[in-house]
Parts: C-alpha cells; sequence; structure tokens
C-alpha cells in the first residue's frame, strides 16, 4: 500500500538538495567557523552565504539573521530577550489566545517573573481583531506577539494593522511565521515587524535549526551565555551542517514559492469542497479565504477526530487532528475552542496540510476513503445515537 502523507505542517521531507549540500560539512569541510584557520574559514563562508539566502527569503538583511535550534527557541528568544532587556520601560506583554505553545508557555513564564500578559480573543475565523490590540496595549507594553498564520486551522492574521498600532504605541512587534516562511510571500517590511520566527524543518529543511529575524535597533537580552557566536546574540558553535541546509531550503522555496502556492491553493479547494459535500454535519474551521494555501481543517461532528485518523491510517493515510491526542488526552484543541467551536465538534476535526509531494489522486484517495470511514463511524457513534 502506498502511504500518504497529508501532515506537512507537523514536518516536511528533507529536500534531497538540501541533503546533498549539507553532507560535506559533517564531513570534509568539518571546521569550527570560529577558527581562524582555512577549516574553519571554509565553514564561516558557508555559514554567512546561508544567512544571505535566509535573509533574502523574508526580505531582511544578512545581519538582521540569528540562527537558532528551531522555532521554539525563537519565540523563546524574542519574547524573553525583549522583556528581560527592557524592564526599566514596562512590564506588558500582549499575544493571542490561539498561539503555539512556544508562544503561550513563554508567556505564562513570563508571568512568574513579574510580567503581565494580555490573551487577546479571536473571531469564529481565528482572526485577531487589531482593534482589540488598540485598546489592550499601554505605555507599559514592551512587545506584542502575534502569528503570521494558525498552523492548526491556517488563518492569516492581519499584521500590517497590528504593527502599525503596536509600533505607535513604541512597542515591538514578533511574529511566529513558522508555518508561513517558504509557503507564502513574507516581507519583514510590509509585515512591519521587528522580530520573527522560523523553522528550517517546515520548509523541506533538516529539523533542528532555526533562525529569529532581529530588526536593526532592537533591544534583546541574550539568554545562552558564553562566547560571541551570531555577534554575540547566541552563544555555542554553530550548527554548521544544519544552517547551511536552512540555506538551501531558503534558495529552493524562494524559486518555487508562488507556483507552488497556487499549485497547492487548487488542490486545497478540491479537498475543501469534496469532502463538504460528500459528508453532511461538516463543517470548515478557519477563515475560507485569508488562510494558508495547503491547510484544510474541518469539523465532523457526531465523530471522534482520533478515531476518523486511525481508521485513516489504516488505509495508508497520514493527517492530523486538533486534539490533544498525542498526549493520551482528549481535550480539545484550544485553537477551535477559541473560536466559539463547541467541545464535541473541536474534538471531531480532522487537519490535512498539503506539500510538494502532494497530488490530486492523492486527495482523489481520501474523497473515496474518508464518507465511508465516518459512516462506519457514525454508525457505532454514541454521540450521534445521543443527540437527541
Amino acid at each position: 500500500m502506498r502511504r500518504i502523507y497529508l501532515d506537512y505542517a507537523a514536518t516536511t521531507p528533507t529536500h534531497p538538495d538540501v541533503v546533498a549540500a549539507m553532507l560535506p560539512y559533517f564531513t570534509e569541510n568539518f571546521g569550527n567557523p570560529s577558527t581562524i584557520y582555512s577549516y574553519g574559514q571554509e565553514a564561516r563562508g558557508a555559514v554567512e552565504e546561508a544567512r544571505t539566502s535566509v535573509a533574502a527569503l523574508i526580505g531582511a538583511a544578512d545581519e538582521e539573521i540569528c540562527f537558532t535550534s528551531g522555532g521554539t527557541e525563537s519565540d523563546n528568544y524574542a519574547l524573553c530577550g525583549v522583556a528581560f532587556a527592557n524592564e526599566d520601560r514596562g512590564n506588558h506583554i500582549i499575544t493571542s489566545v490561539i498561539e503555539h505553545h512556544a508562544v503561550l508557555e513563554t508567556c505564562k513564564f513570563l508571568e512568574t517573573r513579574g510580567f503581565g500578559v494580555t490573551y487577546l480573543p479571536v473571531d469564529k475565523y481565528g482572526l485577531v481583531d487589531p482593534d482589540d490590540v488598540r485598546k489592550a496595549i499601554t505605555p507599559r507594553t514592551l512587545i506584542v506577539s502575534v502569528m503570521h498564520a494558525n498552523n492548526e486551522v491556517g488563518t492569516i492574521q492581519p499584521l500590517e494593522e497590528i504593527s502599525k498600532i503596536t509600533h505607535e504605541a513604541g512597542a515591538y512587534f514578533h511574529t511566529d511565521a513558522v508555518q508561513t516562511v517558504g509557503h507564502i510571500p513574507v516581507d519583514v517590511d510590509k509585515l512591519g515587524v521587528d522580530l520573527l520566527s522560523m523553522s528550517a524543518h517546515k520548509l523541506y529543511g533538516p529539523k533542528g535549526i532555526g533562525a529569529l529575524y532581529i530588526r536593526k535597533g532592537t533591544r534583546l537580552a541574550s539568554f545562552l551565555h558564553g562566547g560571541e557566536q551570531e555577534k554575540g546574540r547566541r552563544a555555542g558553535t554553530e550548527n554548521v551542517p544544519g544552517i547551511i541546509g536552512l540555506g538551501k531550503a531558503a534558495e529552493i522555496t524562494r524559486a518555487e514559492l508562488e507556483c507552488e502556492a497556487l499549485r497547492l491553493t487548487g488542490i486545497r479547494n478540491k479537498l475543501i469542497s469534496g469532502i463538504l459535500e460528500s459528508i453532511d454535519n461538516t463543517s470548515l474551521n478557519g477563515h475560507p479565504d485569508r488562510r494558508l494555501p495547503n491547510n484544510v481543517n474541518v469539523s465532523i461532528n457526531f465523530v471522534e477526530g482520533e478515531s476518523i485518523l486511525l481508521n485513516l491510517d489504516l488505509e495508508g493515510i497520514c493527517a492530523s487532528t486538533g486534539s490533544a491526542c498525542s498526549s493520551g488526552s482528549l481535550e480539545a484543541s484550544h485553537v477551535l475552542l477559541a473560536t466559539g467551536c463547541p467541545p464535541p465538534l473541536a474534538r471531531g476535526s480532522l487537519r490535512f496540510t498539503m506539500g510538494r509531494g502532494t497530488t490530486e489522486q492523492e486527495v482523489d484517495r481520501v474523497l473515496a476513503v474518508l464518507p465511508g470511514i465516518v459512516a462506519r463511524l457514525r454508525a457505532m457513534s454514541p454521540l450521534l445515537k445521543n443527540r437527541g
């Protein structure tokens, strides 16, 4: 049975050209970039080339890119770095209730250190209202952090409007762009962000490497202490193979982005309409138009999402759900609950995210097997029997 992978938002396969670019830096070009002899300087040159590629992908200057271990570290660095470097002028942070846990848990940590956090609500589509930012912001606000696009429902936020409000108040603006960089056009100047998080393994690069864009002039305290790597912003010997991989992935996705986004949008729309037309009592989560080109998130009433996933897996189809099934909990997605989705419906959510390897034939296969799976599960479901 040929397996179908539809969970590209979780991770992507490393592009073969990325692997090929990385390999020499494990063996032949293994030098430490901080050394002054030829081995080290060869590695240093490659790291700086990768930095240029990453910067070009988001419209940044080379020196504004700081390599990290991934999106989680980038989010932590942005929030903690701004908070601890600017305590002399404030102690307030604004974020949204639908952020990734890398942001939410960091905010909770900062609350234990005396910072106040305002968690903004979202509408039924998962959109933050810029007016809510305006109402929440105070002279003590240090940073506003709103993700570019939600990892579960795919809704793209109005960052340009939010950034204007944030900067008018003299605060920094951070966005978690892990789901957007390499998938839709991202320009840091157009978005108006001061800090932006990204991760290589979401754009066909290796795991364990990411970057934080830091606009020139941003006051940021380092929380890894040691050497002077990354211009003193992040101590520790650079992950040279990973950095090379991120740079190559950025180069490839930049060249293919426009065509690939258009292709995936067509496949996405086919899957959405096919599911909604073939399965009753089903609804689309997230914004119908302002959404990522590869994201489909639906709630299927009267059945648990985990049960559907297990049955899809038996058919060789890998997808995901909004429920926290990986932890053994049936707790519904915090994102869906924040949009007003009732808990039973939220627990019946499915997320399909597509990528470079996804074909129309694979979508056809999903549409061929999913209605039958749902029908069988509903026939056994106490949710359907007890709806009256």
